[in-house]
């Protein structure tokens, strides 16, 4: 099998990065993840890439270049396919053009509802009655692009931030390889 030359993009601590590489060492998952990127340096997701010794790059969102610096990063390491796992930056509207279709992010909700952050906080706030997590294809809207897997529970009456990020955090660990397989088996057979 050929394994898509994949990049992780994170922000800090990487758990579902590091589900990502446990599923990417099985010869039949359809990704290798060929480069990490972190817009933060003292992310804690960097050991994971120092320990399978996987090539990283970090960039400061702050300074102009950073986008080219990506970019320039991507092609080196012929990416084909970008998987947003707790990255908390919006991505460049030209990185996505670059990149149509290929990119995917794992959200903590049942997009549509809870986009942007202080999801669990909302959620109980709201009085849902279901949580969960969406792996979906990024556009140019804030967690807007079609949903491919969605796994949710139900909110317990004593559930709070914490138990509620722990719950779905197992559900993004069944729910982002499982959309990776569901992508490329889409390929394969059209």
């Amino acid at each position: 099998m050929v394994k898509n030359r994949t990049c992780v993009f994170i922000s800090g601590q990487g758990s579902n990065l590091k589900n990502l590489i446990y599923h990417s060492r099985d010869n039949n998952f359809p990704i290798k993840i060929c480069l990490i990127a972190s817009n933060n340096k003292n992310a804690y997701g960097i050991k994971y890439a120092q320990k399978y010794k996987i090539p990283y790059i970090t960039f400061n969102t702050q300074l102009k270049n950073y986008n080219n610096k990506i970019l320039l990063n991507l092609r080196k390491h012929k990416i084909s396919f970008i998987c947003l796992a707790g990255y908390m930056r919006i991505i460049s509207p030209n990185l996505i053009m670059k990149y149509k279709n290929r990119i995917i992010n794992i959200h903590p909700s049942l997009l549509p509802k809870f986009k942007g952050l202080n999801t669990f906080s909302r959620m109980l706030k709201n009085k849902e009655k279901r949580a969960g997590c969406t792996v979906h294809y990024v556009n140019k809207k804030l967690d807007s692009g079609n949903s491919i897997v969605q796994k949710s529970f139900f909110i317990k009456e004593n559930d709070k931030v914490s138990n509620l990020k722990e719950k779905t955090q197992r559900l993004e660990y069944k729910a982002f390889p499982e959309a990776i397989i569901k992508i490329f088996r889409n390929k394969t057979n059209s």
